[in-house]
């Protein structure tokens, strides 16, 4: 087979790999959408004071054949008023909202995997109860030329700081880790048919020796979270393979097996002297 042969059957393979690909469905990935209660103190403190002065003055005088009188009446009015309440209690609400720094690795790791990846449109809107409506949200326009949403909710993350002894000595050992659990759904954007749903977990963890409890150490809580944002990413494409996989052949129910045969062809060369 000469160099020619060889680079044509190479581009000939990576045309039909790239037409493969971009057969396959365009997935929108969301950033994790939350919901929390926030519990909040409050101390509401209400004075109010008045205060006003009114003063009057009057003089009276008369004449007579006698004498000549005169008199004068002066009055002063001040009035003060203030009132002062006081109120406390416990404020509770919900908030609801996207977080946009876990979602990257999910999308890398699809696209290795062989997805075709878009970016969703940020939710943007006031009125955050509607988050999780993701029928509304594709009928807004929020996810444009999707065939599909991965539409992805931050149920718990929880940091973890421990510090264990290391055998009978004095040695301790500090752990610092993170878990995070999503909940996802892959929704068609035609047919509004979810396709796809499961929980992903991803962890992350930083450990350091210590010589005792008195000692100092930094974890790194960066490196923490990209572990535990890599390893997110790779159970979201694990499982989303084995429920949704476009590009793999579909396999045939029939019980029977067809043989193949290959015939073979050799060339004689016969040398006339």
């Amino acid at each position: 087979m000469n160099a020619l042969h060889m680079l044509g059957m190479l581009l000939a393979s990576g045309l039909v790999v790239t037409a493969a690909h971009a057969d396959r469905p365009r997935i929108a990935v969301t950033d994790l959408a939350y919901e929390e209660t926030v519990v909040q103190p409050y101390l509401k403190v209400d004075a109010h004071e008045k205060s006003s002065i009114r003063t009057a003055s009057r003089e009276r005088s008369s004449d007579s054949d006698a004498a000549s009188r005169s008199s004068s009446h002066d009055s002063v009015d001040a009035r003060h008023e203030s009132s002062f309440s006081l109120e406390s209690g416990i404020d509770r609400h919900i908030e609801r909202g996207e977080v946009r720094k876990l979602v990257a690795d999910i999308k890398g790791e699809m696209i290795k995997a062989g997805y075709r990846v878009s970016q969703a449109t940020p939710y943007s809107q006031k009125e955050n109860e509607k988050i999780y409506d993701v029928i509304d949200r594709i009928k807004k326009g929020y996810f444009p030329n999707a065939d599909y949403v991965l539409f992805g909710t931050l149920t718990s993350a929880q940091f973890r700081d421990e510090v264990n002894p290391v055998g009978s000595g004095s040695a301790l050992s500090a752990q610092l880790s993170l878990e995070v659990l999503a909940e996802f759904s892959l929704v068609n954007t035609r047919t509004y048919e979810v396709k796809a749903g499961f929980s992903a977990m991803g962890e992350g963890q930083d450990v350091k020796l210590l010589g005792s409890r008195a000692a100092k150490v930094v974890l790194n809580r960066g490196r923490i979270m990209s572990d535990a944002s890599k390893s997110l990413g790779a159970d979201v494409a694990r499982q989303l393979e084995e429920q949704f996989s476009p590009g793999a052949p579909k396999r045939s129910n029939s019980s029977h097996t067809s043989e193949t045969k290959v015939e073979k062809t050799e060339k004689v060369i016969i040398y006339h002297r």
